[in-house]
């Protein structure tokens, strides 16, 4: 099957953020002119992406808002002849059909995806996590959809880390290597750098096959009373192949301050229409701090 669904998990609260996260959903804080969520939508509306389904939870609403028509602001936009201004916000509602499920209960990955299971039906499916932006010429997840349409099997996105951060990600264990993908034969969640078999993090992409709401179901809680994804792939593992694909591209860890604020300054510099002004605001603050450093 052509994959048409993707999964996204915005539920976590966001506790790194506050207060700026009180109320407005971390995946709504922008990056330049977007909140962050836009850009993981885009990824998979440009791999080919039909039907997405939120993983929310309470005082999430906004992010589907953000999504569906807002007639008033579009009428006022019409009335001002703000037309460039008007054609975006309309075409957000147009990339993709959109749906939402609650969790409830902060159980974890693995439950958030559980959650997703009447949506998925009997298709494979993607899943990008609301904390990762990757950014490439080839959509990453798109990069992963094409490994699934050659081998028909589950595909984790990873990157090389250092082994000194492999405590911050889940770690694949491979028993082969194939062209430029690698045959996983185990994961570990967030090992200390002597207990990680490789330094292949999970860069929060994946493509999966419905069997593994099966595994999703049978699991036990793990790592602070969760249910992990990382142990249902590990489960999927006993009946079928999981592929690992190291993605190109250059990907933001926007769940912590620093992953953000890295976003806003490589992203900023990429805007055309003010990138001149941006280098030399960033060259003006280097340089003033370099001076209070020598005084």
């Amino acid at each position: 099957m052509t994959i048409k669904k993707a999964v996204i998990p915005v539920a976590g609260l966001g506790t790194r953020f506050l207060p700026a996260t009180k109320a407005l959903p971390k995946e709504m804080l922008p990056i330049v002119d977007k909140p962050a969520v836009q850009y993981i939508v885009e990824e998979a509306v440009q791999a080919g992406i039909e039907e997405i389904l939120f993983v929310t939870s309470r005082n999430k609403e906004a992010i589907l808002n953000h999504f569906d028509r807002s007639i008033e602001l579009e009428q006022h936009l019409d009335e001002k002849g703000k037309w460039s201004e008007l054609r975006e916000v309309q075409s957000l509602a147009s990339l993709a059909t959109f749906q939402a499920v609650r969790q409830t209960t902060p159980l974890g990955l693995g439950h958030a995806i559980l959650c997703a299971e009447s949506f998925v039906g009997d298709e494979p499916f993607a899943v990008l996590l609301g904390d990762d932006l990757m950014m490439s010429e080839k959509p990453a997840i798109a990069q992963m959809m094409a490994v699934y349409e050659e081998t028909r099997q589950s595909v984790i996105g990873v990157q090389n880390v250092r082994r000194e951060h492999v405590h911050k990600y889940g770690i694949i264990q491979y028993a082969a290597k194939d062209k430029k993908r690698y045959e996983v034969s185990d994961l570990i969640e967030k090992p200390q750098p002597h207990q990680a078999p490789s330094t292949l993090g999970i860069m929060g992409r994946y493509v999966l096959t419905p069997s593994i709401f099966q595994d999703l179901r049978s699991i036990e809680k793990g790592e602070g009373g969760e249910y992990q994804l990382t142990d249902a792939i590990k489960s999927l593992l006993q009946r079928e192949s999981v592929a690992a694909f190291p993605l190109l591209g250059d990907r933001y860890d926007i769940g912590y301050k620093f992953g953000y604020m890295r976003a806003l300054i490589e992203m900023g510099m990429k805007h055309e229409d003010m990138q001149e002004e941006y280098i030399q605001l960033l060259e003006d603050v280097l340089e003033a701090q370099k001076n209070r450093v020598l005084s």
